[in-house]
């Protein structure tokens, strides 16, 4: 067997796998007009006590054919009330959307990955840096559809233990109260009583809901901690200690790096407009101590965020820049 005939061979359960993919999807699609409520609790009590297995297996496949899970989720409120019938949902959409991480790796994103460049690439290692909070982020404020976005973590290296059990919890209050929402809606077509208590709960969990993605935001925009910081004269303390106790990177634009204002010897310069696509070429640093000079702090102190926030332990500021060491004199390097 030839070269290119062992590779075709190598790939073709990746192609069945596609295929399959895009049928399955397609079904859903056409048939889509019989995915309501109506239809989905017809099908699973149908299946006697097996219906909680066929309602989580229903979900699963639906979430891998690209099908919206809210009715899914309303149906499964009607059907098995509100505890039972949160678990099922939750149970059957972390199935779905497991398969649906796992058909993403299988399918070789990570060759595509491999590929990419520029910001894709860049928007992926923020990804993997921010691990499981990217991903309870993401479950709690939808900003990729659900379906699309479980092909799309297969792209990183997120571990699967993670982002199944984050997925499960993070789901949890989105998955209650659409659970109960459905339970409200068969307490109300059947007449019960207290049913403006359980409309008013419905709505209440609803409202919550909508309020988690403002809420979120909030958190996230809750002022980071001081980055630590050191003055010209205390950096050059730190510097005649040796070379290996502190490194200096300096964000100024070349022009000013290499001209009469000098720099610090040794200092390694990144400008501040190109660090984030190079970051790579820091990696050496991030469980070191990095200091950060410019000629101003609001540049310096954005570069410190911008380090901080892709993994690096022990970034410092130089409060008074290049200004505070020029002052005390100290010796610079022209290139």
């Amino acid at each position: 067997m030839t070269t290119n005939s062992t590779s075709a061979v190598r790939y073709l359960p990746r192609i069945g796998l596609l295929i399959l993919l895009c049928m399955a999807a397609l079904l859903a699609y056409t048939h889509r007009d019989a995915l309501d409520a109506k239809g989905i609790m017809q099908a699973v009590q149908s299946a006697g006590v097996f219906a909680p297995l066929a309602f989580m297996a229903i979900y699963a496949a639906a979430t891998v054919a690209f099908v919206p899970g809210s009715v899914l989720t309303l149906a499964g409120g009607a059907l098995f009330g509100p505890l039972a019938g949160t678990f099922y949902s939750l149970t059957g959409a972390t199935i779905g959307a497991t398969l649906a991480f796992l058909a993403g790796r299988h399918l070789g994103l990570d060759r595509l990955r491999a590929r990419l460049g520029g910001r894709a690439a860049q928007i992926i290692e923020g990804v993997e840096r921010e691990d499981w909070r990217f991903v309870a982020l993401v479950r709690l404020v939808p900003l990729v559809p659900f379906n699309l976005l479980n092909y799309a973590l297969g792209l990183t290296r997120i571990r699967l233990i993670r982002y199944v059990v984050t997925s499960y919890v993070a789901m949890l209050p989105g998955a209650f109260a659409y659970t109960y929402l459905g339970y409200a809606g068969r307490e109300a077509a059947a007449g019960n009583s207290g049913l403006i208590q359980k409309g008013l709960l419905a709505l209440a969990l609803l409202a919550a809901v909508a309020l988690l993605p403002r809420l979120i935001q909030r958190i996230r925009k809750t002022k980071a901690p001081e980055p630590d910081k050191l003055l010209a004269a205390e950096l050059k303390e730190r510097l005649d200690q040796g070379p290996d106790d502190i490194a200096v990177l300096d964000v100024r634009s070349l022009k000013d790096y290499a001209g009469s204002g000098g720099h610090i010897p040794n200092a390694r310069n990144i400008p501040l407009a190109e660090l984030s696509a190079r970051l790579g070429e820091l990696s050496c640093y991030r469980n070191r101590p990095l200091a950060v000079v410019c000629n101003t702090n609001r540049m310096s102190g954005q570069a410190v965020v911008l380090l901080r926030d892709a993994g690096f332990r022990q970034v410092i500021l130089i409060e008074d820049g290049m200004a505070g060491w020029n002052r005390q004199g100290f010796v610079t390097e022209n290139t």
